[in-house]
């Protein structure tokens, strides 16, 4: 990434200032990539990095591009780099940075500026048949019914918005994203897989078995420490892991007393 142009969006009257640093490509331009410095009024930047870059935008670089929709940490669409670490932007405070780095999501093509093609993680997600799967009808023609205790095992795997900030930050994904699913889809694999009302438990689990597609997870952690929402891919990749050995054990008769 080459250096950038310096830009300054300050007031006279304001002593407080923010460096920003943001990521700069449009692929329509033959350009290389570059790292823009932008230094903004603190005091007019807002209280979410996702305010300093709608700032920016509106005051600075019009053509500055970044996903955004709903500003409440629940549609994934923020996710970018920010100072080394992947995060959604709308939720990440800007109180906790003198200076901020802004690149999009590591290791991924990118569109234009802050937007990176998850096009591949997005059609692996889909390729899971991410959807409760249960052809047959319930015996009493009314809703799926689960016990209290069935569905807290969902709890700590619903929640994932698709951000991708995990898998973006593993590097096993980095080097084998044709193959291997990543954290992302395989946290939302171990969803269904853990649903009670799901009758497609073990089609589910031989469709994620693999030398690449599942176990290429080599539990390094990051998918874990950067996610936004506080889950933990890697104990789901792991119950994966075990369920596929526990269907893989023969069926033992239990003698009768």
């Amino acid at each position: 990434v080459q250096k950038g142009r310096v830009l300054d969006a300050r007031t006279a009257a304001s002593k407080a200032s923010l460096s920003v640093f943001v990521y700069r490509f449009d692929p329509d331009k033959k350009d290389n990539p570059r790292l823009d410095h932008i230094k903004i009024d603190r005091d007019k930047a807002g209280s979410m990095v996702l305010d300093a870059l709608m700032y920016i935008k509106a005051h600075v670089e019009t053509d500055l591009t970044f996903r955004r929709s709903c500003r409440e940490g629940v549609c994934g669409s923020c996710a970018m780099n920010i100072n080394g670490e992947n995060k959604l932007a709308c939720i990440e405070p800007l109180s906790s940075y003198r200076t901020l780095t802004l690149y999009p999501l590591p290791h991924q093509p990118v569109i234009k500026d802050l937007v990176p093609d998850l096009s591949k993680a997005l059609q692996q997600y889909a390729d899971s048949k991410p959807w409760l799967r249960a052809p047959k009808e319930p015996s009493l023609k009314a809703e799926r019914r689960q016990t209290p205790e069935d569905r807290a095992k969902l709890d700590g795997l619903w929640e994932c918005v698709l951000c991708f900030c995990c898998s973006t930050s593993c590097p096993s994904y980095w080097w084998n994203s044709d193959t291997y699913l990543g954290p992302a889809t395989l946290l939302q694999s171990a969803r269904w897989v853990s649903d009670s009302r799901d009758q497609e438990k073990r089609e589910r689990l031989q469709e994620v078995e693999g030398p690449f597609s599942l176990y290429r997870c080599h539990t390094i952690m990051n998918c874990t420490k950067t996610c936004p929402k506080k889950l933990n891919p890697a104990k789901a990749i792991q119950g994966l892991k075990n369920a596929l050995v526990k269907d893989k054990l023969p069926c033992r008769k239990r003698k009768d007393r």
